[in-house]
């Protein structure tokens, strides 16, 4: 038996157990499962490991992105970069590889979603592992970006900050905060939507739902949309591509 999981600490509507179990059924693969690690702190890991000396890879997910560096051997370019990590390599000596694959998966979705344009400027909303992942997309596609925190942060915006000027100086706007995901659909960031235009390329890194309050409203001011599930397949795939070289 080979065991691929996810960690985190609450995946009750995880994307990612449905997509590997439709792929090993697919690649005709009974030995392979994949199960859901929900830690309440990463300093749980160990007595996973323990558990489950089949592990073969793993997929982590918020909050322990950024918390999992330290139970580590070593982090490859992607995750170095980043500074976060989303997909664990177990490799055969025992070591344990961190990468990311999020910023491949939202590169990839962005240009099938946002045409190129001269001089476009984002505003990445967040400040998590995610919108690090995001900030390097964007830098490979030659986007200039504006981090938004809700706090006040060296070298970011606040959302007090976001006037109707400044949302048509940034015609991508990019949601990475959990804000209106599953089952707190009534939230969204707070930017000035009635700011929005046609001109305007939303991207919401929440999938479930498929359509949040952001990308509602958004739609409703002419804005394209699109949510995460291109990532998460695109990521998922890199990830699989770890796993099995």
């Amino acid at each position: 038996m080979r065991t691929f999981g996810l960690l985190g600490r609450s995946l009750a509507h995880s994307f990612s157990q449905r997509y590997f179990g439709q792929k090993f059924a697919q690649l005709h693969l009974p030995d392979y499962r994949y199960e859901l690690f929900e830690l309440a702190e990463i300093s749980e890991l160990p007595k996973l490991f323990a558990r489950y000396p089949d592990l073969a890879g793993l997929n982590v997910t918020i909050p322990y992105k950024e918390q999992v560096h330290s139970y580590l051997a070593h982090l490859a370019p992607s995750a170095a970069r980043v500074g976060a990590v989303n997909v664990i390599e177990f490799l055969a000596d025992g070591r344990l590889v961190g990468h990311n694959t999020d910023y491949v998966g939202f590169r990839e979705s962005l240009r099938h979603f946002c045409p190129p344009a001269a001089g476009r400027r984002a505003l990445v909303l967040g400040t998590g592992g995610a919108a690090k992942a995001v900030h390097v997309a964007l830098e490979e596609l030659g986007i200039a970006a504006q981090p938004v925190s809700r706090r006040p942060l060296a070298g970011h915006s606040t959302y007090v900050d976001l006037t109707p000027e400044v949302l048509a100086a940034h015609t991508l706007v990019i949601n990475t905060t959990p804000l209106g995901t599953y089952p707190n659909v009534a939230e969204c960031p707070p930017i000035p939507y009635s700011a929005l235009t046609s001109e305007h390329y939303l991207f919401d890194l929440i999938y479930n739902p498929a359509e949040t309050l952001f990308l509602q409203r958004g739609r409703a001011a002419g804005a394209h949309t699109q949510n995460g599930l291109p990532m998460l397949e695109l990521q998922a795939e890199a990830a699989w591509a770890i796993w099995n070289p």
